[in-house]
């Protein structure tokens, strides 16, 4: 994850797509990955709806009586964690909701994105409407009032271990709903993605726009009274997986668009090499039948037809249908359905995971539909946690083999009759021979980050939390990854566009429109400019989702 606590890479942004939706109910129901990104980078409004609050009032009936009992019963008259034998009298049990989220407000480090935060402050939401928390129905409104005026809680990057949840960021956010502690406001539909990058922590001490205030101040501001916890209250705002869940949504939805993206980079890059499209036929791929392959070979198919570059260097078989001489490409070409395929499949796998974790209610103790109070491991984040190392390791792999391709672009030996390293006049210019550089680092970065967060647990609270799941950390550096990739592809597509421009003959429609909305915002070749503006304007256009949009404009529907 980013340690860095001065200034970062400049974030890519995110335009707002069109077919989010712009405001979400929440009535119990399991929200979807598109409602969470909605909400948390769009600033799409919330709702919560009657039948939820019904269901909250019937769950906090129950845990008011056992407010009263005379036995002791965990999160509503006992301590926490190693101190949950203390049995806590009726007279000090505000001032223990208090002291608990007081207490675990112990980030340290930069602030997390805007966006991750409004995640976590919705998931969080998600769970108390489900009645299975004990919270009071004004809790959860005073957490929706808060999205909707869009007071954005300072989290830090430190104090999760994943177990018992995303206690140190949550417990951020419950101050801040408490009036303690410093937020951000930005107002909703002026844009909330502030320190989104589609993958990373920047490493800028800035987590969103403008200044901090005093989370006192901004409440009062937006009409808000600030809450005072009754019992179980506040082991029900800090006992979640909202933090890594967020961001695997943030991150399941950046990655649809990123493979869609690797395979219009590789169809780019296979045509300006004057590779072969053979090994994508339909009926050679469905000889492995795994879906993921199938749809990216699909795609390059659809992306490469018609080519008359690809036509250029084809002759006729003993059959009379063209063929193409080239007998074997490299394998980052030839496989790229293969390696592409197989973090798609292992994307549809974290969105299964997802789903069901979006369908959870995740709090310790809960309250079950019979009106039981039940201590459970519920909280712990290891499904989480497991998927979000599955990702990174997918995404380093895949920015792997999208480096590889551009790396045989600048090379006479390979290049197939490109000049050395698509300069202008080589030995006076370098061309792209640092962008390749630039490329490599990031992947040598994320080959890094590969390294599973969820295998590295570490003993907390006098050893009752001795297993925990590491799937905050595992989501930072998740996010990291997919930056990387985001800029691995756009180096990429800059690249095979610029070697389009070398050859005589014309791609392909698909290929066309990508070299043509690059070409919009970087000129074609010439003497030596000043790359890393060009190389931004490029990550821009992938992170938004304009490079798979205009091959997609051009042939139809991409997977």
């Amino acid at each position: 994850m980013s340690t860095l606590h001065h200034e970062g890479p400049t974030p890519p942004t995110h335009a707002a797509e069109p077919d989010l939706p712009q405001h979400v109910v929440l009535d119990g129901t399991p929200l979807t990955v598109d409602q969470v990104v909605a909400v948390a980078r769009n600033g799409a409004s919330v709702e919560i709806h009657q039948t939820a609050l019904a269901r909250m009032a019937q769950s906090r009936a129950v845990i008011d009586d056992l407010a009263n009992d005379t036995v002791p019963h965990y999160g509503v008259s006992t301590g926490f964690g190693a101190l949950a034998r203390r049995h806590i009298p009726t007279e000090m049990r505000a001032q223990l909701q208090l002291s608990l989220v007081r207490s675990h407000a112990a980030g340290s480090g930069p602030e997390v994105e805007t966006e991750v935060v409004r995640a976590l402050q919705l998931l969080r939401l998600a769970t108390l409407v489900t009645g299975h928390t004990g919270a009071r129905p004004g809790t959860a409104q005073t957490y929706a009032a808060m999205l909707n005026a869009g007071i954005t809680p300072v989290v830090h990057e430190y104090g999760s271990l994943g177990c018992s949840g995303d206690l140190a960021p949550l417990a951020h956010v419950a101050l801040a709903a408490m009036g303690e502690g410093r937020v951000r406001v930005v107002p909703v539909g002026s844009g909330v993605s502030t320190g989104s990058t589609g993958g990373v922590s920047t490493g800028s001490t800035s987590g969103g726009a403008g200044e901090t205030v005093a989370a006192a101040e901004a409440l009062a501001a937006a009409g808000i009274d600030p809450l005072l916890l009754a019992e179980k209250e506040g082991l029900a705002l800090i006992n979640g997986t909202d933090g890594m869940l967020g961001m695997l949504c943030l991150a399941i939805h950046d990655l649809r668009s990123l493979l869609t993206t690797a395979d219009v980079a590789a169809s780019l890059s296979v045509e300006a090499l004057l590779g072969s499209d053979a090994p994508f036929a339909e009926d050679l791929v469905g000889m492995r039948p795994h879906p993921g392959q199938a749809a990216s070979a699909s795609n390059m198919r659809r992306i490469l037809a018609g080519s008359p570059l690809m036509a250029s260097h084809r002759e006729l078989d003993d059959a009379g249908n063209p063929a193409c001489t080239r007998v074997q490409d490299a394998y980052s070409l030839r496989c790229a359905p293969q390696v592409h395929g197989a973090a798609r499949d292992t994307l549809e796998h974290a969105a299964t995971v997802a789903g069901r974790e979006l369908a959870s209610a995740i709090d310790n103790p809960v309250v079950t539909s019979d009106g039981r109070v039940e201590s459970n491991g519920n909280f712990h984040g290891a499904p989480v946690g497991y998927v979000l190392d599955f990702l990174a390791i997918a995404a380093a792999d895949l920015a792997s083999m999208s480096e590889r391709r551009t790396d045989r672009f600048l090379d006479v030996s390979r290049s197939e009759g490109l000049p050395a390293f698509l300069a202008h006049d080589p030995g006076v210019d370098s061309g792209h021979m640092i962008a390749q550089y630039t490329a490599a680092g990031i992947v040598s970065e994320m080959k890094r980050l590969a390294a599973p967060a969820s295998v590295d647990s570490i003993p907390s609270s006098a050893m009752q939390e001795d297993h925990v799941s590491m799937g905050w950390a595992g989501a930072r550096k998740l996010r990291r990854s997919v930056d990387g990739l985001t800029r691995v592809l756009a180096i990429e597509v800059l690249t095979a566009t610029r070697a389009l421009d070398f050859r005589t003959e014309a791609p392909a429609a698909g290929t066309r429109a990508v070299h043509d909305a690059v070409r919009a915002v970087v000129p074609g070749p010439g003497p030596d400019r000043y790359l890393a503006p060009e190389i931004e304007h490029v990550v821009q256009l992938v992170a938004a989702g304009r490079i798979a949009s205009a091959a997609a404009a051009a042939v139809g529907h991409l997977d």
